[in-house]
């Protein structure tokens, strides 16, 4: 009978946050979509490679936002439960208030454990597949870059200028340069051509001008009467470098053995092209490995409702604290990172602070079921 009480509660909890991690991740989805409509407005990609990018976005936001959603799937279930005198299934069938707290603190360890999933790989693993995806999609809408009259660098080393555009598809006046390294540059001017799309990107054909390289030893010019400019495999302004959320875990903590063998700066750098901070690698693997911790925090904290006034007016107002207590954690558990690097004392008290956390809760929690302890 037990376990078909605790099956009901496990079903109960996990359709509620399965639902509202849908909801809440959709709307995050839909007002981040807004911000990113710049990769088709601005860099030109298609809105095939937006819905990708968008989409490879998802894991992150649902990682963000599990400790919310987990801590507010708690509170709603518990308190209903309490509310609708439902909890009273559980006293009357012989379960003990802190067998029940037990039982929702081992729960918490499955989410615990699906978050630690998702920050130490899948987040990390889909954030480099964005950016590697995005980098390495065509540019469908280039034409639509390019503004009549206005500077456009619309491709990394690349500038553009049109001084005007006829109703035929003309171009007027046309400006290319392009810094080929730290020591050269090229610029390409034209009174006129056109652009066309070609298999593997898009091509000017420009007609009547001239071609300049500038060195740092000179400059020469080449004049033509007609030529073409290739502008192959476009990827618009992409960064190459990897940022420290799109880093592999494994490979952040083999750059800090690295730092630790070196010792010559607080820059340690891993790879062919990623330099990072060490402190920033500290608070990157600290967010990863030590957040998830909270949810344990959250779900002991959210089983205090049990434990509530039997005064209604009281009771609301015990609800009411207990909810703004575990918001504060939980901006507490994304803000705590900052306070690394300060001194050594620090960041042992903020890696431990959340295993001190559960223990202060837990013990509380002992005090108010009147648990005995036994001794052998």
């Amino acid at each position: 009978m037990n376990k078909l009480i605790f099956r009901k509660l496990s079903l109960d909890i996990l359709a509620f946050f399965l639902l509202s991690s849908l909801a809440i991740t959709m709307i995050v989805c839909v007002f981040q979509g807004v911000n990113l409509l710049d990769i088709v407005s601005e860099q030109g990609h298609g809105i095939k490679v937006y819905f990708i990018y968008t989409s490879l976005n998802i894991p992150k936001i649902f990682s963000k936002l599990l400790l919310f959603t987990y801590f507010l799937t708690l509170f709603v279930i518990l308190s209903k439960y309490e509310d609708n005198n439902e909890i009273l299934i559980f006293w009357t069938n012989g379960i003990k208030k802190i067998s029940f707290i037990n039982f929702i603190g081992k729960l918490s360890i499955f989410f615990m454990l699906l978050q630690l999933l998702l920050n130490l790989i899948i987040v990390p693993y889909t954030q480099n597949l964005q950016q590697q995806y995005l980098k390495n999609s065509s540019i469908e809408f280039f034409p639509k870059l390019i503004e009549q009259k206005k500077f456009s660098s619309v491709m990394k080393n690349l500038t553009i200028f049109i001084e005007e555009y006829t109703k035929e598809g003309e171009l007027k006046g046309i400006y290319i340069k392009e810094k080929i390294d730290i020591n050269e540059n090229k610029i390409i001017t034209a009174n006129s051509g056109k652009l066309f799309k070609t298999e593997s990107g898009f091509s000017f054909k420009l007609i009547d001008g001239k071609i300049t390289n500038i060195t740092k030893s000179g400059s020469f010019n080449l004049g033509f009467k007609e030529t073409s400019y290739e502008l192959e495999d476009l990827n618009s302004k992409t960064r190459k470098e990897k940022k420290l959320n799109e880093t592999e875990t494994f490979f952040l903590i083999n750059c800090l053995f690295e730092f630790i063998e070196q010792r010559k700066d607080n820059k340690v750098r891993c790879g062919l092209n990623n330099s990072f901070l060490v402190k920033n690698i500290y608070e990157e693997l600290f967010k990863r490995a030590i957040n998830p911790i909270y949810i344990i925090i959250l779900s002991l904290l959210s089983s205090l409702i049990i434990l509530k006034s039997k005064i209604v007016f009281f009771s609301n107002y015990y609800k009411l604290f207990l909810f703004l207590l575990g918001f504060g954690i939980i901006i507490f558990s994304e803000l705590s990172y900052k306070f690394l690097f300060f001194s050594t004392v620090i960041e042992l008290v903020f890696f431990f602070l959340p295993v001190l956390f559960i223990l202060i809760f837990y013990f509380f929690i002992l005090i108010k079921t009147n648990f005995k302890l036994k001794y052998l």
